[in-house]
């Protein structure tokens, strides 16, 4: 009979533990479906985590608000006399003084005053007049349709052209009448007038 006691208070006590968690744990579910929370006391914010919303007023402590109750504006003179009169101990240069400004040495030599030299351009040298033309004119040759052609000497070598072509590579023929021909040399751009020579051309064959 003892054995089936115990056996009985055993199984009451698994049921009523049973009973306490269905409870406990029905009471859980409502709370999370009907969304809710559960009533515990949430931790008090640390200092500093309050935050006031634009336009509210400033929650904290007030400051201290002094009083002009006791002050003496009254200038006293010899306070001032006082404070004037410590002299300077140290052994530096005493910043509250103008006599202990440090004496500047007189320069070793004065500043020149010499106007700066002013260096003028100097104007290019004038170009070299260009060399006379190289060239003997002795004679020309007119054909049929009136059309004129320069005999020219160069060295020892003759050449015969019309107007506007180039002898020896660099001369070149302008305007040929019986008594001279224009002749540019382009490698100074130069133009000269090269008279009908009277002496025939001494060449060697």
């Amino acid at each position: 009979m003892q054995l089936g006691t115990e056996n009985k208070r055993q199984v009451y006590l698994l049921a009523g533990l049973l009973v306490v968690l269905f409870l406990f744990g029905g009471y859980r579910i409502y709370v999370m479906f009907s969304g809710g929370s559960p009533s515990y006391s949430a931790p008090a914010p640390a200092m500093g985590q309050y935050k006031t919303a634009p336009g509210a007023p400033a929650a904290g402590p007030d400051a201290q608000k002094l009083s002009n109750t006791g002050l003496d504006p009254t200038l006293h003179l010899e306070r001032l006399a006082l404070n004037e009169s410590v002299e300077y101990s140290g052994t530096g240069r005493n910043i509250f003084s103008a006599q202990s400004a440090p004496v500047i040495e007189a320069p070793i030599k004065t500043a020149r005053n010499d106007p700066p030299s002013v260096s003028l351009p100097t104007t290019p040298p004038a170009p070299p007049a260009p060399p006379r033309i190289d060239l003997k004119y002795f004679g020309y040759a007119q054909s049929e349709d009136k059309s004129m052609k320069a005999f020219l000497v160069h060295g020892d070598d003759i050449f015969m052209a019309r107007i506007g072509e180039i002898v020896d590579h660099r001369y070149k023929v302008g305007n040929i009448s019986p008594g001279s021909v224009q002749i540019t040399d382009l490698a100074y751009n130069n133009t000269q007038t090269v008279p009908l020579s009277a002496q025939s051309p001494n060449v060697n064959q």
